[in-house]
């Protein structure tokens, strides 16, 4: 997954001098840069907060008609009326829901399935609602699991549509739990027939995993050596370790529980998860009022986020306050790209350096593009929206192949190097993006001066 810095990155000898370098200032970058900040349900109010994904379930039965046959049409409907607004979308399937009698595919149940119907409490401030979980030891539902699983790897590992995909299919709402009734939930063996079936099936999308778990971990399957990520979805209010035995279910003492692997799984797969309701919109407050709120910044500098699932900065319009505390806070979640210098050395190799400055790397390999954009009397023009300096389109795509994949923020910054091909211009404004593989996806921005920037994602190399 992670490219090293490429063929096309020269060594220069240390008696190649600098005929131009440039240091770029540091300013934050916008809290809806792509794949990472919070994600409301889909079709939220567009002016509530910024953001570059939405959230949905989907229910299995709804995409699974037979053994080996499938409907994708609702997930099609719901990666494109999401696309429609330049967001990428967070899905996750479902087999139980409270209050829902689809889920289980219908086919399974007229095949003898075996389906408890049974009381879920746990729904305040709603009443209580029934529950439908399958026999998860049913051999017919194994073998569709393994099946879905499979076909949908084969239909979207990586579309550009999708950010991420949590894991879902086994518990309640797809969260890999029945509590209270722990006895109907699947079984380890299922759990790791699941788990294999999504790492054969996704190389390029991220799929996350309810709960992190070791060898020794009562109920749950180990999986802190795979590639899977996780997903808290009690952040900010059961996230941080207490030091209370009976807080040990909490997310940061089940990972140094699941052993070092899964505390330092941010490292190479993502952390997503959905901000506790009982905290909504609050834990953005300068002092939340719920007891058990926990500070926001303090759970994403040791859970190392890239995004959260959120209703309470988009159900009423929040206050100045929040937003503005909710724009800092979010800013600092995954991943951030500082263009810190950049050079142009008299054997004409052109020199980038790029550091992150977030929590956490970017878990897309996403192509690293590098543009001769105008000549020197058009050097001082801003970019414009479409891709273009006043009065001059881009003239040139220089091929490089630079990569931010697995940039930590504790790296140094990577060194980026290109031999410019015979016939660049050295005096020529040069550009360079990271860009979006979704057609009209938000641009990543960098960490640098707006002013550098197009609404597509070029950053201009000004001298």
């Amino acid at each position: 997954m992670f490219k090293l810095i490429a063929s096309c990155c020269l060594s220069v000898a240390l008696s190649v001098s600098v005929c131009a370098q440039t240091s770029l200032e540091y300013v934050p970058a916008p809290p809806d840069n792509p794949l990472k900040g919070l994600v409301p349900y889909a079709r939220p109010h567009a002016d509530r907060f910024p953001h570059s994904m939405e959230f949905s379930y989907l229910p299995l039965s709804d995409l699974m008609t037979g053994p080996e046959t499938f409907n994708w049409q609702p997930l099609e409907d719901l990666l494109n009326d999401i696309a429609s607004r330049r967001k990428q979308t967070v899905f996750r399937i479902w087999m139980e829901y409270p209050g829902h009698q689809e889920g289980i595919p219908l086919f399974l149940e007229q095949d003898g399935l075996q389906v408890t119907e049974w009381l879920y409490e746990a729904t305040e401030p709603f009443p209580p609602a029934k529950v439908r979980t399958p026999d998860y030891k049913n051999q017919q539902l194994r073998a569709a699991l393994k099946s879905f699983i499979k076909a949908l790897g084969q239909r979207y590992d990586g579309d550009p549509r999708i950010g991420y995909i949590t894991a879902g299919l086994l518990g309640v709402w797809g969260e890999w739990h029945n509590y209270p009734r722990s006895d109907l939930m699947a079984s380890k063996e299922v759990q790791t027939e699941v788990m294999d079936a999504y790492e054969a099936a996704f190389a390029k999308t991220p799929v996350l995993l309810r709960y992190p778990a070791g060898k020794d971990t009562y109920a749950y399957a180990a999986n802190d050596q795979r590639r899977l990520g996780y997903h808290d979805d009690s952040f900010a209010w059961a996230t941080l370790d207490t030091g209370r035995p009976e807080d040990s279910w909490f997310f940061m003492p089940a990972l140094k529980a699941a052993g070092p692997s899964a505390l330092t799984k941010w490292k190479v797969a993502p952390i997503g998860g959905e901000i506790r309701p009982e905290v909504w919109g609050q834990i953005f407050d300068d002092k939340p009022q719920h007891k058990q709120a926990q500070a926001f910044a303090d759970c994403v500098q040791q859970t190392h986020a890239t995004w959260l699932m959120d209703t309470g900065m988009f159900r009423e319009p929040p206050s100045p306050e929040r937003v503005r505390n909710a724009t800092q806070q979010v800013q600092r979640m995954g991943y951030e790209f500082h263009l810190t210098e950049w050079q142009l050395q008299s054997d004409g190799t052109l020199v980038c350096k790029i550091r992150n400055t977030g929590v956490a790397p970017f878990y897309h390999d996403w192509q690293v593009e590098l543009a001769v954009l105008a000549s020197n009397e058009s050097r001082d023009s801003k970019i414009h929206g479409d891709g273009h300096v006043v009065g001059q389109s881009v003239k040139t795509l220089i091929p490089v192949d630079w990569s931010v994949a697995g940039l930590l923020p504790q790296d140094a910054p990577r060194r980026w190097a290109v031999k410019l091909p015979v016939g660049i211009d050295a005096k020529s404004i040069f550009a360079v993006r990271i860009a979006n593989p979704m057609q009209g996806g938000l641009p990543l921005r960098f960490a640098n001066s707006p002013d550098l920037q197009s609404t597509d994602g070029w950053l201009k190399l000004a001298r």
